[in-house]
């Protein structure tokens, strides 16, 4: 993992670089995502800041516009979740994928080699220079099954 300091530093050098002022709404939007471990819309991105900094505002619009900003210079991934917008995490965290659940919404990491190699087998049997991957699995968690299969037990029962 990436230490914060070094990414402030990113953050200031891109800024003047694109002649953007660097402001501390900017920072506390960097310092979410590094500091709260997992996936976060930029609405959850607010009330997490807006709850830890009060004295502070940080308008939504602020926030899409620095995640962008974020993810366009590799600071910051995105899952899509299509018309649900897009959940964000710090870049620059040694690659993973991921699962994810359509019920509840969490979000796992995992890594996994054999996956690793075999997408690399793929991209070179279609002869294709393959430069990153996403992977996301979708489906239905262990914990939102267990609850589904509690409340078809529950309804049988009162039958």
């Amino acid at each position: 993992m990436v230490d914060y300091s070094f990414l402030l530093e990113e953050l200031k050098r891109i800024l003047k670089e694109k002649q953007l002022k660097f402001t501390r709404q900017r920072e506390l939007v960097l310092k979410a995502l590094f500091e709260n471990e997992g996936h976060f819309s930029p609405e959850e991105l607010h009330r997490l800041i807006q709850k830890k900094n009060p004295d502070t505002r940080v308008g939504i619009a602020t926030i899409y516009r620095t995640l962008t900003l974020l993810e366009e210079e590799g600071l910051a991934d995105s899952i899509s979740f299509g018309k649900e917008g897009k959940r964000y995490e710090i870049g620059l965290k040694k690659h993973h994928d991921h699962l994810i659940c359509t019920h509840c919404g969490k979000i796992i990491e995992f890594f996994d080699e054999t996956i690793e190699k075999r997408q690399e087998e793929v991209a070179r049997r279609f002869d294709f220079q393959m430069t990153d991957h996403a992977m996301k699995i979708i489906g239905i968690c262990k914990e939102c099954r267990e609850r589904e299969a509690g409340n078809q037990t529950n309804t049988q029962e009162n039958h």
